[in-house]
C-alpha cells in the first residue's frame, strides 16, 4: 500500500493554484506507484515492448526523474552526486537486486524528499541546477506532470497485459 498524502485532485477545486498542482502530482505518483501493487516480481519485470520499458522499470525511471527535477534542478548537485544515472534511458535498467519492494521505498523517499525541497519555494521561483538554464518551479510541476501521466499511461497498458497472460 502507498503513503501519499490523501489529497485526490477533486479536493482542491476551490484551493490556491499550488494545493492544486501538489495534489495533481501526488495523484499521478500515487497511481505509478500502485501500479505494481498485488502483482509478482516476475510480472513486474516482463517486457513487452522493444524498449526497456517494464512496470518496474517505469517505477525506477519515476524516482530517477523526481530527483532530477526536484534534487538536480533545485540543489544544483550533479547526477553523480545524488546516485542516480547520466541519462533517462539507463534510469529503466533493472539490476537483479531491484524488487517491487525496494523500487516501491525509493519512490515514496523520492517523492518524500521532492515535496520537501519545494515546499520552501514559490511557484515562481527559478531552480538553477538543469542543464536548460533556470526555470521557474511552475514549469518543473508542469513537466513532472505531462511526464507522470505519459507514464501512468504506459503503466496501465502494461498491467493490463501483464494481468490479463
Amino acid at each position: 500500500m502507498s503513503v501519499f498524502p490523501p489529497t485526490f485532485a477533486e479536493d482542491v477545486i476551490n484551493h490556491d493554484v499550488r494545493s492544486q498542482f501538489d495534489a495533481f502530482l501526488d495523484e499521478h505518483r500515487r497511481a505509478l506507484y500502485e501500479s505494481l501493487d498485488g502483482l509478482t516480481e516476475e510480472q513486474s519485470r516482463r517486457s513487452l515492448v522493444p524498449s526497456r520499458t517494464t512496470l518496474l522499470g517505469l517505477l525506477k525511471h519515476a524516482t530517477f526523474v523526481e530527483k532530477v527535477w526536484f534534487d538536480e534542478a533545485i540543489t544544483c548537485r550533479s547526477r553523480s552526486e545524488i546516485g542516480i544515472p547520466a541519462t533517462p534511458d539507463e534510469s529503466f535498467i533493472l539490476e537483479d537486486t531491484d524488487t517491487i519492494a525496494s523500487i516501491q521505498q525509493a519512490h515514496r523517499e523520492a517523492c518524500e524528499a521532492s515535496r520537501l525541497a519545494a515546499s520552501a519555494l514559490g511557484l515562481d521561483d527559478l531552480v538553477l541546477g538543469n542543464r536548460r538554464g533556470p526555470l521557474p518551479l511552475r514549469w518543473v510541476y508542469l513537466h513532472m506532470l505531462r511526464e507522470l501521466a505519459q507514464h501512468c499511461g504506459h503503466a496501465d497498458i502494461l498491467r493490463e497485459q501483464v494481468t490479463s497472460k
